[in-house]
C-alpha cells in the first residue's frame, strides 16, 4: 500500500489551484475541466475536485469545508524552511490565520491557516528526530 492522493472537494477547483500557487507556490500540475486538478507537490498528490463529483461520488452527502462554522478534523501540511515568511505571503494572499508560527516543545516551528476553499493548512519546518 502507498498513500497516492489526497483530494479535496471544493466550489472552486481553479480558484483553489490559483490560491494554492499564490499563497504556498504549489504550480497547476493538471486541470480538466472545472471538476478536478492537481498541484505539483511531489510524491503525494494534492488534488481538489468540483463540489458536483465529490456529490457523484458520495450521494449520501458530506461536511463541505468552505460552508463548515470551524475547520474540519483534518489538515494538509506542508513543510518549508521558513514558516515565518510562508504564513505571511499564504495570509496575503487570502488565508486567515488560525495561529502564528510557534515552536513546539520537540524544536518544530508550525503555524494554521485556513484556506478560502476552507482547507486547513499546517506550515511547518522538517521533524528532526
Amino acid at each position: 500500500m502507498q498513500f497516492g492522493y489526497t483530494i479535496i472537494y471544493v466550489p472552486d477547483v481553479r480558484a483553489s489551484l490559483a490560491f494554492f500557487d499564490k499563497a504556498f507556490g504549489l504550480k497547476t500540475r493538471f486541470y480538466h475541466d472545472s471538476d478536478y486538478g492537481e498541484c505539483e507537490t511531489g510524491q503525494t498528490t494534492l488534488a481538489f475536485a468540483a463540489h458536483e463529483l465529490g456529490q457523484s461520488n458520495l450521494p449520501e452527502g458530506y461536511v463541505e469545508a468552505h460552508a463548515s462554522p470551524k475547520p474540519l478534523g483534518i489538515e494538509i501540511a506542508l513543510v518549508t524552511k521558513d514558516v515565518e515568511a510562508a504564513h505571511a505571503q499564504a495570509v496575503q494572499a487570502g488565508a486567515r490565520s488560525l495561529k502564528a508560527p510557534m515552536q513546539k516543545p520537540w524544536g518544530q516551528i508550525v503555524s494554521y491557516l485556513l484556506c478560502p476553499d476552507g482547507t486547513l493548512v499546517e506550515l511547518c519546518t522538517p521533524v528532526h528526530g
